[in-house]
């Protein structure tokens, strides 16, 4: 399979059984992290109940790790679910976008 997140074995900063997170490549925002599940599943809604509760864990250690960090006052959390939902790679992956006093924050 040709899946860039499939390939994905470097720059893990936080993982579990079923999911790990990285950086964001392309970030809005300093801090901005992605939760991937470790199986291959295109949508939210095509993982099991299993994963999501493997996302939500991440999502809150990670949550933890830029409190301590970056400081952020507030975070969004972006799930995209097919192309016209602009989501540009097919494997699931979550956004933790932390977001900044004074930024100017995309609606």
């Amino acid at each position: 399979m040709d899946c860039i997140f499939c390939n994905l074995k470097k720059n893990w900063i936080a993982e579990n059984d079923l999911a790990f997170a990285v950086p964001d490549k392309y970030p809005a925002s300093l801090g901005h992290t992605l939760v991937i599940s470790k199986r291959h599943c295109e949508t939210f809604f095509d993982a099991t109940l299993e994963e999501h509760t493997a996302i939500a864990d991440l999502l809150c250690r990670v949550k933890k790790m830029l409190d301590e960090k970056h400081k952020p006052d507030g975070y969004n959390i972006e799930v995209n679910c097919g192309k016209h939902a602009n989501q540009h790679i097919m494997h699931l992956h979550v956004h933790l976008v932390p977001r900044y006093k004074g930024e100017i924050c995309p609606t």
